[in-house]
């Protein structure tokens, strides 16, 4: 089952697949070098196949949610 995210929320690469889909109305496939491990970016939207539209500070790519991870903590309220 792959994680959900909300659409505006951070999110932060965990991992690098070997290409990277640009997320254009026809996706090219970039070489993964073009982000980095530990970069941040903004949830755009959920795409056909399990891919998330996600904007970067270097252009918008497509990542399957194996790869991201959400930045935002949840505190659970102590009792």
């Amino acid at each position: 089952m792959s994680k959900e995210f909300t659409i505006g929320s951070k999110v932060r690469v965990v991992a690098l697949p070997p290409y990277i889909k640009t997320a254009e109305p026809m996706p090219m496939l970039r070489p993964a070098d073009i982000i980095h491990i530990g970069e941040e970016g903004i949830v755009l939207d959920r795409r056909p196949g399990g891919y998330w539209g996600i904007r970067f500070a270097n252009g918008s790519f497509l990542l399957d949610s194996q790869y991201i991870e959400s930045t935002e903590t949840h505190t659970q309220p102590e009792s």
